[in-house]
């Protein structure tokens, strides 16, 4: 990662931890932001449900800003001054989580940031799908979404 590409990243979360009052009270960090994709950490304490482990509503929460936070870096980095939001997602759980977590999110298999940012130069808005997972104790992950971020230029944007 460069410089310009973690200045970018920390601006990033400081407004995700200032604008949403959720992303504040759930303690979230950057923990990874590369080529291969972005990651967000959470500690347990404030995320925990009554049972101990992890909230799923923090795990969807935190994966989806992951996500989110991946497209919003991409076109900061690209110059584009756009509104980015989910379309659709999908969220499985697949096991508890005991312990502080991370989210990594990346673009989904057939997924391509040339053909998005070509979409958004002809029409002003475009499409891309993320894949996000929160690791578990083993092979599988403990969580994952499958999410659709849509971006659109904001008015008055080129």
């Amino acid at each position: 990662m460069t410089a310009d590409s973690r200045l970018l990243a920390d601006e990033l979360l400081r407004f995700i931890r200032d604008k949403i009052p959720l992303a504040r009270a759930m303690d979230l960090r950057l923990h990874r932001y590369d080529p291969d994709g972005l990651a967000l950490a959470a500690p347990l304490a404030p995320n925990v449900n009554d049972k101990g482990c992890a909230f799923g509503g923090s795990l969807a929460s935190v994966m989806t800003l992951a996500g989110w936070a991946l497209v919003e870096l991409e076109l900061k980095r690209h110059g584009e001054d756009c509104d980015v939001f989910v379309g659709d997602s999908h969220v499985r759980y697949l096991e508890p989580v005991w312990d502080d977590f991370r989210a990594e999110a990346r673009l989904a298999e057939d997924a391509d940031f040339a053909i998005f940012f070509a979409t958004l130069a002809e029409r002003g808005k475009a499409r891309i799908d993320v894949r996000c997972e929160v690791p578990g104790n083993g092979e599988r992950p403990a969580a994952t979404l499958q999410a659709r971020f849509v971006a659109k230029r904001r008015a008055g944007a080129q």
